[in-house]
């Protein structure tokens, strides 16, 4: 039972210490990757604790870009100061040589998005999107008609922005 607490304790401070070295919002999706990356942890282990930081009050949740995001409270710096020594060294280390090129991934995989909306059985709308360091910078809606088409729009916007954004950039700036 004590190895089992000592983990909860170790993964708890874990998650305070990488979102207080991020410094700025992160999506859930994005954090866990960061720590699974770190710590062998599997996803409803990650949520259950991630939860009760977030029910505590040491983690904050807002919305942003009608994403829900999350960043370190400073009750949840106070928390990390007084728990930080719970951290194996090792541990420390590895988060600390791992988390910046998993954050990097993770902000690229951020920074292109597309998603299709229902609007009813045959309609669908798609968004992309572009976002860079966590703020909308390109973003267009379009109509789709069908699930196949809204798919293709998406996919090809997750595949292809890179070279669709400037084009569209280009003729909206054509006289």
């Amino acid at each position: 039972m004590y190895s089992d607490d000592k983990n909860l304790a170790e993964n708890k401070v874990l998650i305070l210490y990488i979102l207080d070295k991020i410094n700025r919002e992160i999506t859930n999706d994005g954090l866990l990757k960061i720590i699974s990356s770190i710590n062998d942890i599997n996803y409803f282990y990650f949520q259950e604790i991630f939860t009760d930081l977030v029910d505590s009050k040491l983690v904050g949740t807002y919305t942003k870009d009608d994403e829900t995001v999350f960043k370190i409270t400073s009750e949840g710096i106070n928390a990390l100061s007084l728990t930080k020594n719970l951290l194996p060294g090792l541990l420390k280390l590895k988060a600390d040589s791992i988390f910046k090129k998993e954050l990097i991934d993770v902000e690229e995989e951020s920074s292109i998005s597309a998603e299709y909306i229902p609007k009813n059985e045959n309609d669908f709308t798609v968004k992309c999107k572009i976002v860079e360091n966590n703020e909308t910078i390109f973003e267009i809606k379009t109509f789709a008609g069908s699930r196949d088409r809204a798919k293709k729009i998406a996919d090809n916007w997750q595949n292809n922005a890179n070279k669709i954004y400037p084009q569209i950039i280009n003729i909206l700036l054509d006289n």
